[in-house]
């Protein structure tokens, strides 16, 4: 039975009410969550269940196939338990703001200097992402730098939409990476659109304004081979 999937709709949900589905040991399925499930380099989120005053972390999440599993500090609630959902507030918001910073970092680089991501990857409030780029200086990441600055206090709004698979096809910036890594079997593809900057298929849970992003600081870059460069970045912690 799959999850829906609230996230996807509004990141900013902290607590909810769900049903589970299925339960296997300290493993739970609900019938919707709040708790992203990790991928595209963003890390699962972590949290709570409460059900009838106990309180159960939850320590990972994942897919498995259209479900969401939720895996407890211990064995939890039986299937056909109510349950209110609790996430870590403080790690979701940090990860957000990351996650829009890297959206930020490569609507630059693809706008000021066409590079594609080969890679990238985040943990609350670091990240890093690679690109093609033949060389890369230091004079070049501070400039890259004050570019991605300037777009957080732009306050530029960020919207989710969702296109069906023929016209996501057909839009020719929608997929930044070098290797297009939408599954052959998904129909609806999310969208994370900064407006005036980045368009972008992305799973991931962003903030709704770029200044909430906060400042963000290069703090290393290195090679990775002929053509692929990467830049690491810090945010602040408020």
């Amino acid at each position: 039975m799959g999850t829906e999937q609230l996230f996807q709709s509004d990141s900013y949900l902290r607590e909810f009410d769900a049903v589970v589905t299925a339960a296997d040991g300290p493993g739970v399925v609900l019938d919707g969550t709040a708790f992203y499930p990790g991928g595209g380099g963003q890390p699962n989120d972590a949290g709570a269940l409460v059900v009838d005053g106990q309180t159960y972390d939850v320590t990972k999440v994942r897919r498995e196939g259209e479900a969401i599993v939720h895996e407890l500090d211990r064995p939890g609630p039986a299937s056909g338990a109510s349950v209110t959902g609790h996430l870590d507030w403080d790690r979701r918001y940090a990860l957000m703001r990351t996650h829009t910073a890297l959206h930020i970092l490569c609507g630059v680089v693809w706008r000021d200097y066409g590079a594609k991501v080969t890679g990238g990857n985040m943990q609350p409030l670091s990240g890093r992402m690679d690109f093609e780029f033949e060389s890369m200086s230091g004079q070049l990441v501070r400039e890259i730098e004050a570019k991605v600055n300037a777009e957080v206090a732009a306050a530029r709004s960020i919207r989710v939409d969702f296109l069906d698979r023929d016209a996501a096809n057909r839009h020719p910036d929608l997929i930044r990476t070098k290797v297009n890594l939408l599954p052959e079997g998904i129909q609806s593809v999310r969208v994370v659109d900064i407006e005036g900057l980045d368009v972008q298929a992305d799973g991931g849970t962003h903030v709704a304004n770029t200044s909430e992003v906060g400042a963000v600081e290069v703090v290393g870059y290195k090679s990775k081979g002929k053509a692929n460069k990467r830049i690491e970045i810090a945010l602040s912690h408020s």
